[in-house]
C-alpha cells in the first residue's frame, strides 16, 4: 500500500499542470504598424522550451515565414531573470532554463501585410490572426489561453472567441482554437443578427460602395441553408469579417468566422456583388469542411511545416461547387446567374492545358509549391476548379444512377457524421462512403477522374440535367495565334502562349515583344491586330527576344468572340428537369413549358 501511496504521488506530482498561456497585444504605434507581445507560459521543469511562431496559417496552403516580422525576442524566468535563448529554424527560439520556473516572452511584430490575412496594423485597425502574432509551444499547445489587447481607445475588438471580463479580452479553449480566430479591432462598423437561435456578426473595416442591409438580409438567407447537406451546425455564433480596402482581395475561412477582403469600390455592381456574397458562401460551407472535417494529413495542423494531402480538391473544390447551390437554392442568386458562373468554369478548366498533364490529387499535394504564371497554365491545374467539376460529375453521376434520390450532398453528411475532427478522412474513407450509398464500387471512377487527368464530356453531362452548353448564335470566328499579349507601349508583350497552340509551335514564347505582322506594326491589342486575317492565313510575326529583332511564320488557328455558355434545354424531357431539380434545388427553368 505504501509503495502504490508512494507512485501515486510521484505521478501526480509528474503530471503537467493545466493553467492559462496568457497572451497579451500592445498596439501604441499603429501608424508604424507595430505590435508589442508578452506571451506568459505556465511553470515547467524542462531544460530548455522551444517556442515557435507558425510559419503558415491555416486556409492558405503557402509558406508564409511569419518570423520575419520578429525583433527584440527577449525571455525571462518567473523572477524577472533574463533566460538564454537561441535560434535553432527558421520560426523557433530555444529559451534555455536552469530550474524549473514560468517562461515570460517580450517581442515586436511588424503587421503590414493585409492582403496575407496574418497581420496587420495601422492608425484606423488590426487584423489579428494569432499565426502571425503569437507564439507557442508544443509542451502547451492543449493548454487554455486568454489573449488581452491594449490599444486606442475609440476602437472596438470582435473575434468568434468568448469575450473573457473585458472588451479587449479573449479567451480560447487551446492554442488551435486561437490560432483559427482571428481578431478585427478598430473603428468599424458592427451588426448583429440571430438566425436559428444562432448569433451572428458581420464587422466591416473600410468604406465602400456596399449596401449593408442587402448583405444583412441575403447573409441571414445563407446562414439558413446549412441543413441542405450537413445535420446540424458546429457552432453557436459566427462572426462575418469584411474589410473594404484596396490593394488586398481574397478570404480565409476559419473556426468560427471568415475575413472577406474586397476593394472598397467593388461592392455594388451586382457582378461584383455576387462575387462578395459568393465569397461569404465558400467560407460559410468551410465550416463543415475543412473546420468540423478535413482530410488526413492536415489534421492535426503542423504549423512550421507543410501539410500534404491528396484530398485538397474535396476540401476546396468540392465547397466551390456547393457555394452556388446554397445561393440558388436560398434565392440570392438566379439559376442564370449560376449557369454563367458555370460557364465560366467550364471554359477556364478547357482554356488550361495543364487538365491534360496534372490530376486533381497531383494538384492537391502540389498545392503547396504550385506557381501561377504561363507554365502552371500549360502543365497545372488547380484545386478550386478541377475539385468544383469533379464534384459536378460525381453529383450528376450518383443523382443519375439514383433517380435523384442520392447526391453528392450525402456524401459531404457522412463526412461531417462519420469523420469530424480529430481525425481525418482518406480517399478510402470517401470511397466506402459511396459504396455505402449505392452500393457500387467507385475505384474505377477514382482512378479516371482523380488519380489520372480528368477528361469531362460536358455536353453529355449537363444534357442528363436538361442543359446543353453551346456557342451563342450570334458568335463570330477570329484567327488567333493561341496566345495573350498585353499592350506595352508600341509592343505587344505575350504573357501566355498556349502549349501545342500556332504560337507555341512557331517558337514564341512568353515576354516576346510583338513588333509588327506581316511587316505592318502591331496595334492596340492582339485582337485588333489580327483583324484582317482569316482562320488558316499564315502570318509572319517580328518579334524582339533579349534586345534582338527576330522572325517567325505561323498558321492562325480559330477562336471565337463570345465563348460557349450553359443554357436550359428548350426540349428537356420530365425526367431530366426532375433530375435538375433533385440536383439544385429549384424547378428547371422550362418547367411551365410542355415537354
Amino acid at each position: 500500500m505504501k509503495k502504490l501511496l508512494a507512485l501515486s504521488i510521484l505521478a501526480a506530482c509528474s503530471a503537467p499542470t493545466f493553467a492559462d498561456v496568457n497572451y497579451s497585444l500592445n498596439i501604441s504605434q499603429p501608424q508604424h504598424h507595430l505590435g508589442n507581445v508578452t506571451v506568459e507560459f505556465p511553470k515547467t521543469a524542462q531544460a530548455h522550451l522551444d517556442i515557435k511562431l507558425p510559419a503558415w496559417r491555416t486556409g492558405r496552403y503557402e509558406i508564409l515565414n511569419l518570423a520575419n516580422g520578429v525583433r527584440y525576442f527577449d525571455a525571462k524566468d518567473s523572477a524577472g531573470n533574463t533566460l538564454k535563448w537561441e535560434k535553432i529554424d527558421h520560426s523557433t527560439w530555444r529559451v534555455h532554463l536552469n530550474k524549473p520556473t514560468k517562461v515570460n516572452l517580450e517581442y515586436q511584430v511588424y503587421a503590414n501585410e493585409l492582403g496575407k490575412r496574418a497581420r496587420h496594423i495601422d492608425d484606423s485597425h488590426a487584423f489579428i490572426d494569432a499565426s502571425g502574432f503569437f507564439m507557442f509551444s508544443d509542451s502547451f499547445r492543449q493548454e487554455p489561453v486568454t489573449v488581452n489587447l491594449e490599444m486606442p481607445k475609440q476602437w472596438r475588438s470582435v473575434s468568434g472567441m468568448k469575450n473573457n471580463k473585458g472588451k479587449n479580452t479573449f479567451k480560447a479553449a487551446d492554442y488551435d482554437v486561437l490560432v483559427d480566430s482571428p481578431i478585427e479591432t478598430g473603428i468599424n462598423q458592427l451588426h448583429t443578427f440571430k438566425v436559428d437561435g444562432r448569433e451572428y456578426d458581420l464587422v466591416i473595416w473600410g468604406d465602400g460602395n456596399y449596401d449593408v442591409e442587402l448583405m444583412l438580409t441575403d447573409l441571414k438567407k445563407l446562414v439558413a441553408t446549412g441543413n441542405v447537406i450537413w445535420d446540424g451546425y458546429p457552432y453557436e455564433r459566427y462572426v462575418f469579417m469584411v474589410h473594404a480596402t484596396s490593394g488586398a482581395g481574397g478570404a480565409t475561412e476559419h473556426l468560427n468566422s471568415t475575413i472577406i477582403q474586397r476593394p472598397r469600390d467593388r461592392f455594388a455592381k451586382r457582378e461584383d456583388y455576387l462575387a462578395f456574397i459568393s465569397t461569404a458562401a465558400h467560407e460559410f460551407i468551410h465550416t463543415w469542411n475543412v473546420k468540423a472535417y478535413r482530410p488526413a494529413g492536415l489534421t492535426p495542423y503542423d504549423y512550421t511545416n507543410m501539410n500534404y494531402s491528396k484530398l485538397l480538391w474535396i476540401a476546396e473544390g468540392s465547397t466551390s461547387y456547393f457555394e452556388d447551390h446554397l445561393l440558388v437554392r436560398s434565392g440570392i442568386q438566379s439559376t442564370d446567374e449560376f449557369f454563367n458562373l458555370l460557364s465560366k468554369t467550364i471554359n477556364r478548366h478547357l482554356q488550361t492545358p495543364g487538365r491534360e498533364v496534372q490530376s486533381a490529387s497531383e494538384t492537391s499535394f502540389d498545392k503547396w509549391i504550385n506557381q501561377g504564371g504561363d507554365h502552371a497554365r500549360n502543365y497545372s491545374t488547380n484545386i478550386y476548379s478541377e475539385g468544383s467539376l469533379l464534384s459536378l460529375a460525381l453529383d450528376i453521376d450518383l443523382l443519375e444512377k439514383s433517380q435523384g434520390k442520392i447526391s453528392y450532398r450525402d456524401v459531404h453528411k457522412a463526412l461531417y457524421k462519420q469523420h469530424k475532427l480529430p481525425a481525418g478522412f482518406t480517399s478510402l474513407d470517401v470511397l466506402n462512403i459511396l459504396k455505402d450509398l449505392t452500393g457500387r464500387d467507385y475505384n474505377t471512377w477514382w482512378q479516371t477522374n482523380v488519380d489520372s487527368p480528368v477528361s469531362l464530356n460536358f455536353d453529355e453531362l449537363l444534357n442528363k440535367v436538361g442543359l446543353t452548353f453551346e456557342r451563342p448564335e450570334k458568335a463570330k470566328a477570329l484567327a488567333s495565334i493561341d496566345a495573350v499579349a498585353k499592350n506595352t507601349g508600341q509592343l505587344l508583350t505575350l504573357s501566355h502562349v498556349k502549349r501545342g497552340g500556332s504560337a507555341w509551335q512557331a517558337g514564341l514564347t512568353t515576354d516576346d515583344k510583338i513588333v509588327a505582322i506581316n511587316k505592318h506594326h502591331v496595334g492596340k491589342d492582339l485582337t485588333s491586330s489580327l483583324e484582317m486575317y482569316k482562320v488558316g492565313d499564315k502570318i509572319t510575326i517580328d518579334y524582339i527576344r533579349r534586345d534582338a529583332l527576330a522572325s517567325t511564320s505561323l498558321v492562325l488557328s480559330e477562336d471565337f468572340d463570345k465563348p460557349k455558355k450553359v443554357i436550359a434545354n428548350k426540349q428537356a424531357s420530365s425526367e431530366q428537369k426532375a433530375l435538375f431539380k433533385a440536383w439544385i434545388g429549384v424547378e428547371h427553368p422550362n418547367n411551365a413549358k410542355k415537354d
